[in-house]
C-alpha cells in the first residue's frame, strides 16, 4: 500500500472475533517506525479522518484507519461499553498482525485508545489523545441538550454538521473548518453505509457510562505506563478542555499541547502543526 494515499487507499476487510472489520492501510512501511492506528470519534467513520493528517504521517510510516464494531461498513452491533470497544479494537489489530503500534485517539476514540493501553499494553508503544479525557472526567457523558442537538441536524451536505461541533465560532476557525470539510469530501468512493439509531445509542451509552463512572483521584490512569501526548483546543465544547489538563497531571508520563482559537477538532484545524508536533513526540 506504499503507493496509495488517504484518498486512494482501498477499503479492505478482515475477520476477527466474528466481526468483519472495514479498514484502510497505506503509507511507508518503514521497519524503523511503528504503524499508527487511528481511533475515531462519536458517529465518525473512515471518511471523517483528515487526509492532511493521514498523508502527513504516511510519508514515513504506515497509517491504519478502521471502523470499529457496528460502525458503517463494519459488521456487528456497536458495543455499549468502552471496554468492549477496546477489546474489539485489540482483536482487529491482532487480525492484521500488528503486534505494537502508536495509537491516535480523538474524542470517544481517545477513551477507547486509553482502554486498549490498559487492557492490552502489549499493543501500545505510544499514545496520542486529542480532544478527550479520563474515565469519570469533567462533564464527560453529560452533554448539554443544546450541544447534543448539534449531532442531530440534517443538512444538504451532511459533513457541514462538523463545523459547529469541531471548530470554534470565530471567523478564522470556521474558515479552517470549511477547508477540513472540503478535504474529507474529496474522496470519490466515500463510505455511504448508513448510521442507524444503534450507532447513536450504543456509542452514547458507552460514553455516558465511562464518563459518569467516577474514578477517585483518577487512579486508573496510573495503569497507562507508555508516553502520552495530550492535545486540545482552548475551548472544547464536547469534552471540556479541563480534561486534557487532568490527563496530563495524572498520567505517569504525559505532555500537553493546547492550540489557540480552537474547539474539539483542533488537529483538523491545525493539521500541519499537529503532524509536526506529533512526529517529534513519536520519533524521539
Amino acid at each position: 500500500m506504499a503507493d496509495h494515499t488517504h484518498d486512494t487507499a482501498p477499503t479492505q476487510f478482515v475477520e476477527a472475533s466474528g466481526i468483519r472489520f472495514a479498514y484502510r492501510r497505506f503509507g511507508n512501511p518503514d521497519a524503523s517506525r511503528y504503524p499508527i492506528v487511528f481511533f475515531q470519534h462519536f458517529i465518525g467513520n473512515l471518511d471523517d479522518h483528515d487526509p492532511a493528517i493521514s498523508d502527513g504521517f504516511a510519508t514515513d510510516r504506515e497509517v491504519i484507519l478502521f471502523n470499529n464494531t457496528g460502525v458503517a461498513s463494519t459488521s456487528g452491533l456497536v458495543p455499549d461499553t468502552i471496554e468492549q470497544m477496546a477489546t474489539d479494537a485489540g482483536a482487529f489489530m491482532d487480525a492484521l498482525g500488528v503486534t505494537s503500534a502508536d495509537l491516535v485517539g480523538h474524542s470517544m476514540g481517545g477513551l477507547v485508545a486509553q482502554q486498549v493501553a490498559i487492557q492490552r499494553p502489549d499493543l501500545v508503544r505510544k499514545l496520542v489523545l486529542v480532544g478527550t479525557g479520563p474515565r469519570g472526567g469533567v462533564g464527560i457523558g453529560e452533554m448539554p441538550a443544546e450541544t447534543a442537538a448539534l449531532f442531530g441536524v440534517t443538512l444538504p451536505r451532511q459533513e457541514d454538521m462538523w463545523l459547529p461541533v469541531l471548530f470554534a465560532p470565530t471567523e478564522t476557525s470556521q474558515k479552517l473548518g470549511r477547508e477540513y470539510v472540503e478535504r474529507i469530501v474529496a474522496r470519490k468512493d466515500r463510505d455511504a453505509s448508513p448510521f442507524g439509531e444503534q450507532v447513536f445509542a450504543g456509542q452514547g451509552a458507552a460514553i455516558h457510562t465511562y464518563g459518569t463512572t467516577k474514578d477517585p483521584a483518577y487512579a486508573i490512569l496510573k495503569n497507562i505506563k507508555v508516553p502520552v501526548l495530550v492535545v486540545n483546543g482552548t475551548d472544547d465544547i464536547i469534552i471540556a478542555t479541563i480534561n486534557s489538563y487532568i490527563l496530563q497531571q495524572f498520567l505517569p508520563n504525559a505532555e500537553l499541547i493546547i492550540y489557540p482559537d480552537a474547539n474539539h477538532g483542533v488537529h483538523f484545524q491545525y493539521p500541519d502543526l499537529f503532524v509536526t508536533h506529533t512526529k517529534l513526540f513519536l520519533d524521539r
